[in-house]
């Protein structure tokens, strides 16, 4: 029994010093998500702003999926309406 005890506070301590070390990280790792996922936005969404993109066949099914974060995408683009002729979410 005791040493359980002494195994979840071990575990116990182990998590609260990794969240001690991650913590002046998480806003540049957050940040570097939402530039990497805008950047996907950007691909899944080009062939239907005119945009070449050589990949277009495999991101076409991915579309429906990103949809619903379409909105917030484009207004942090900085587009006040949606680019896209045939979908308006504004």
């Amino acid at each position: 029994m005791k040493i359980e005890s002494v195994r979840q506070w071990a575990g116990k301590a182990s998590r609260m010093l990794e969240e001690a070390y991650n913590a002046p990280y998480r806003s540049a790792i957050a940040r570097a998500k939402r530039d990497e996922d805008d950047l996907f936005m950007m691909l899944v969404f080009s062939e239907l702003m005119g945009v070449p993109n050589p990949a277009a066949y495999y991101t076409l099914e991915l579309q429906p999926l990103l949809l619903e974060r379409f909105h917030d995408w484009h207004k942090r683009m900085g587009m006040e309406h949606s680019p896209l002729d045939h979908f308006r979410c504004c």
